[in-house]
This record gives C-alpha cells, sequence and structure tokens, in this order.
C-alpha cells in the first residue's frame, strides 16, 4: 500500500486542506505521482499541534494535475476509512486544543488490519481479535470481550509470509470505545528484534 505525507505547520492549515463534507472526514494531499480513484493508501500526517506522526488508513477519491499558472497544486483527494474514526476524532480534537499535555510516543503507529488472536495469562483459552495498529512499543487491539486497563495477555501474530506465530507479552494500558491499546513487555534485545522484524514486514505488506 502507497504511503502518502501530509504536511501541515498548524491547524489552520491542517483545516484549510480538510474535507468537513466528507461522512469519515478526509483530506487534499499534495503529490504529483498520479493515482487512480478507490486506490488505498497511508497518509502519513504530521503537523504542528500533534504528538506524534498518525498514520491513517484512506481511499482515494481523485488525483487532479498540477495548474501552475492558476496556481493550482497537483494532489489527490482522500477519504478517510470509516474504521479510522477514533482516530481521526482524535487529530481534529489534538489540534482544536482539547487534547490535554496529549502523550508523545516515542514509535510511530503502523495502521494494519490483521486477524491475532490473544490469551489472557494463565489461561489456555484463544480469542481472536483485530490488530489495527503496531509499533515496536505497543499495539492497537479490537476485540469482542472487554479488556480492563492492566490486563496482562499474551498477543499471537504470523507474521506476512511467515508460519508459526509470534507471541508477546502485552498489557493492556488505555481503553477506547471499540478498542484498547496494549503496551509490549519486552523483556529482552531478542524480543525486540523479533518486533522490528514484525514491523518490517507488516510495512512492506501494506
Amino acid at each position: 500500500m502507497r504511503i502518502l505525507t501530509a504536511r501541515f505547520q498548524n491547524r489552520s492549515d491542517f483545516l484549510a486542506a480538510y474535507s468537513h463534507d466528507l461522512p469519515t472526514g478526509g483530506l487534499f494531499v499534495p503529490t504529483t505521482a498520479p493515482i487512480d480513484p478507490a486506490t488505498s493508501v497511508v497518509v502519513e500526517l504530521i503537523c504542528n499541534g500533534l504528538p506524534n506522526k498518525v498514520l491513517i488508513r484512506s481511499t482515494v477519491l481523485s488525483w487532479r494535475p498540477a495548474l501552475p499558472r492558476l496556481r493550482v497544486r497537483a494532489g489527490a483527494q482522500v477519504a478517510f476509512d470509516a474504521g479510522e474514526a477514533e482516530k481521526r476524532d482524535f487529530v481534529l480534537a489534538a489540534l482544536g486544543g482539547q487534547v490535554k499535555e496529549p502523550r508523545r510516543r516515542k514509535h510511530t503507529r503502523l495502521p494494519v488490519e490483521i486477524a491475532v488472536s490473544y490469551r489472557l495469562h494463565g489461561s489456555a483459552e484463544a480469542c481472536d481479535a483485530t490488530l489495527t495498529e503496531i509499533s515496536i512499543g505497543g499495539a492497537l487491539l479490537r476485540s469482542a470481550t472487554p479488556l480492563p486497563i492492566g490486563t496482562d495477555l499474551v498477543l499471537s501474530v504470523v507474521p506476512p509470509g511467515g508460519a508459526a506465530a509470534m507471541e508477546i507479552d502485552s498489557k493492556v494500558s488505555y481503553v477506547l470505545p471499540t478498542s484498547v491499546g496494549i503496551k509490549f513487555l519486552l523483556r529482552d534485545s531478542g524480543g525486540q528484534r523479533r518486533l522490528r522484524e514484525l514491523c518490517r514486514r507488516l510495512r512492506v505488506s501494506l
């Protein structure tokens, strides 16, 4: 999947490119490379006022070439995917000053949509879930089963191109309306190397 970088100096610049009329929200992203409508992309959003880069799964609605005489930039109009509503709302709230001291992450989260499973510590029963974001430090997990803050679990992920699942000790660090944020508990350098490789494979597979 192609990644489009959208850089804005401030909230006003972002809102000038933001599409309020789209049901799921969207952006005009400058890019000189033509992109066909209905192409799935990831928008890498960078703006003063956001604690981190935000990567949002999107779909291209249209692309236009540059018109220098009219001072029109080349670029793509994209719509955010429906499943990115929480991320969209966070961006709008953070840039609107409604998020008090938003926490800065050490690693940028990669948006994904892959089936995974997990089990609670001390239990052998596996539960199905969906991974929607991941970085070396943690992930966003969508599960039908409520998981309170502080829950210890073991996440099981099959890397792209792999045959065996990778198991990662984790802890629920925050709860959102439809998902939970989990922190990876890496106890050795080998675990960090495996996670870096997992994230690399997932990024290549986008």
